[in-house]
């Protein structure tokens, strides 16, 4: 009997629901921040009783230059891996994975998912990315899916503030019902109205529900296995409880040598197969500013949309003082002999009036303009967004005046961009996780060997092979264990800024300049580079010390050369000329050398055939 049944269907909708009614503060949060981002500043502040006037309502880019400025930020960090072995054993493996998760990143499109991710978090407060096992890509071999998913959709239970303590998580998306039938002909006949909708955002296009159902997906942890469901209503399109193969062997003893001399049992180990081996939600979260209780946090439109409120109303305010002023107004006497439309036309060069133009018949109505203190008000409304955000003029690369030192303008920036860096190392904790889901999910499903094109040394390309048995569980010697390759994960920015590559230049150039790379100097260099901190220090310092190392080599191979040389023209004229050739750079002896006796020639020949052949020479 399936484990699934309709029952239990029912409850996980009424989980959901529950769980629905506990974002539901967030999730007006989210789509106030979207129509905020979308310069709707009319629809919030009216819904909050603003500008009930009708008249016109200043919608300045303020916030939405902070914005943008924080996602270029963001781009020009754009995150890249660096896997890095636990064990000696694993290097190479770790190279491979090093050279193979970018290709796979870029199959998936992944730096326009993670742009897309970023103008989330910074709008709504969180990124959510989802890494997933698509069985249909490649033909239907399969790879790996990453992709960014609307925080909308997703429910989890509320006062958890990591996702992998909610007992279940969900995912819900619309689907056409026609599709849906022909991919699920279970469908047919029992689709009726869903019990339940997920909030969406207000569009700009007019968009029909007619003809779409709302699929969930629900992910829960049974026994310490993940699980997975996919249902509409109360029909299950796929779930892993229901699967017949639900269970998966693996030895634990007795493997490879031990078992073929029969050292212990072979033993098996059973237990359910579950979705993913790895155990965790396949969902990362990547939260701007967190909050307490909740996997999501808050963004720059929550953070600074009551300045850029205060901005709206104030400019509103002068632009209407100043249409008052530049178009003159009048008083006129109900029975006033002035025509009124002549008046008012300004082509006409005669106003006809009727009787005598008293000089009460019209009179201009005052106006006092704002005194300067309203537009400094406003003014330090500006810059208090700016200073609350971090998109200082600084940040935007305006200097104020008086700073021209190249040392005081890098200070400045640097300083400027510490808001933006700290978001950016938050977003490369999130990118670690999404390596290790995409690492765990090649050693589960990469049974067969894949290629992979690679950039090599000095830009070449090179194709490579990768599968799982690597990474596969090993068990331990003499124990009852297993283990399997456990890599770290470095991240790092794949791009620099402008700025950051001519200061890195200029730094080499200036090294260059001080004589560093200069041979001999090595010692001092290294002593140098060890008080410096810049990327690429360490690459510099492996090669200063190879080089140093290469050096000595030679000048000690020159020395046995010249050595043997001089054995030679004193001992073995005969083996001289054929030495010359060998040793370019040795002294030649100017002294000439006595004649030698038998038992010195023998005892010379010995020793000359000991120097060369130490000196890699032939004898």
């Amino acid at each position: 009997m399936p484990s699934i049944s309709p029952e239990r269907l029912r409850e996980f909708t009424a989980t959901l629901q529950k769980y629905k009614s506990g974002k539901a503060g967030l999730e007006r949060r989210v789509v106030s921040a979207e129509n905020w981002w979308k310069l709707r500043n009319r629809f919030e502040e009216k819904r909050r009783g603003l500008g009930d006037d009708g008249g016109f309502r200043s919608e300045s880019g303020w916030l939405h230059n902070v914005i943008v400025s924080k996602h270029a930020d963001a781009m020009e960090a754009y995150p890249e891996p660096l896997i890095l072995p636990r064990e000696p054993g694993d290097q190479e493996e770790a190279r491979l994975l090093s050279a193979i998760l970018p290709c796979i990143l870029e199959q998936n499109r992944f730096e326009k998912t993670y742009d897309a991710a970023m103008w989330q978090k910074l709008k709504t407060g969180t990124a959510c990315y989802r890494v997933v096992w698509d069985p249909e890509k490649c033909g239907g071999l399969g790879d790996i899916a990453i992709e960014r998913v609307d925080l909308l959709n997703l429910f989890w239970e509320p006062g958890v503030d990591d996702i992998q303590k909610s007992r279940y998580f969900f995912c819900t998306h619309l689907e056409d019902e026609a599709s849906l039938c022909e991919q699920y002909p279970q469908l047919r006949g029992r689709l009726r109205s869903s019990p339940f909708m997920a909030t969406r955002f207000v569009y700009d296009d007019a968009v029909s529900l007619e003809g779409k159902v709302t699929v969930i997906e629900v992910y829960y942890k049974k026994g310490g296995v993940l699980h997975y469901c996919k249902y509409v209503g109360d029909t299950v399109l796929y779930a892993t409880e229901n699967e017949a193969l639900s269970f998966k062997e693996h030895s634990i003893e007795g493997t490879g040598e031990r078992a073929a001399e029969g050292v212990g049992p072979y033993k098996l180990k059973t237990e359910p197969a579950g979705l993913y081996d790895h155990g965790k939600y396949p969902f990362v979260f990547d939260p701007l500013f967190p909050v307490e209780g909740s996997p999501c946090g808050y963004g720059f439109v929550d953070l600074c949309a009551n300045v850029q409120t205060a901005i709206d109303l104030m400019r509103t305010a002068f632009v209407k003082n100043t249409l008052v002023g530049a178009t003159p107004r009048y008083f006129q006497r109900i029975d006033g002999s002035v025509n009124e439309e002549e008046f008012t036309d300004l082509s006409r060069a005669l106003v006809h009036v009727s009787g005598n133009l008293g000089e009460d018949s019209l009179r201009q109505i005052g106006f006092a303009g704002l005194p300067g203190v309203y537009v400094e008000v406003l003014e330090s409304a500006i810059r208090e967004l700016r200073e609350t955000s971090g998109n200082t003029e600084t940040a935007n690369g305006t200097m104020n005046v008086g700073v021209t030192a190249a040392s005081a303008i890098a200070a400045l920036q640097e300083a400027s961009g510490k808001g933006s860096r700290d978001s950016t190392r938050a977003s490369y904790l999130a990118f670690s996780e999404i390596v290790e889901l995409c690492i765990e999910l090649i050693r589960q499903f990469y049974t067969l060997p894949r290629q992979f094109r690679i950039t090599g040394a000095l830009g070449t390309q090179q194709f490579v092979t990768l599968d799982n048995t690597a990474l596969l569980p090993r068990a331990l010697p003499g124990l009852e264990l297993m283990s399997q390759p456990v890599f770290d994960i470095k991240v790092s920015a794949q791009k620099r800024n402008a700025y950051s590559r001519l200061s890195q230049n200029e730094l080499a150039m200036e090294l260059y300049r001080m004589g560093l790379f200069e041979p001999g100097h090595e010692q001092q260099a290294l002593g140098l580079l060890d008080m410096m901190e810049f990327d690429g220090r360490e690459k510099l310092m492996i090669r200063l010390t190879a080089g140093m190392n290469l050096r000595e080599k030679l000048q000690e191979l020159t020395r046995y050369k010249a050595f043997a040389l001089a054995l030679a023209r004193r001992y073995r004229p005969d083996m001289a000329a054929a030495l010359l050739g060998e040793t370019e750079g040795a002294a030649p002896v100017e002294t000439a050398p006595p004649a030698p006796s038998a038992e010195d020639t023998t005892d010379a020949t010995e020793l000359a055939r000991a120097a060369a052949s130490t000196a890699g020479l032939p004898g």
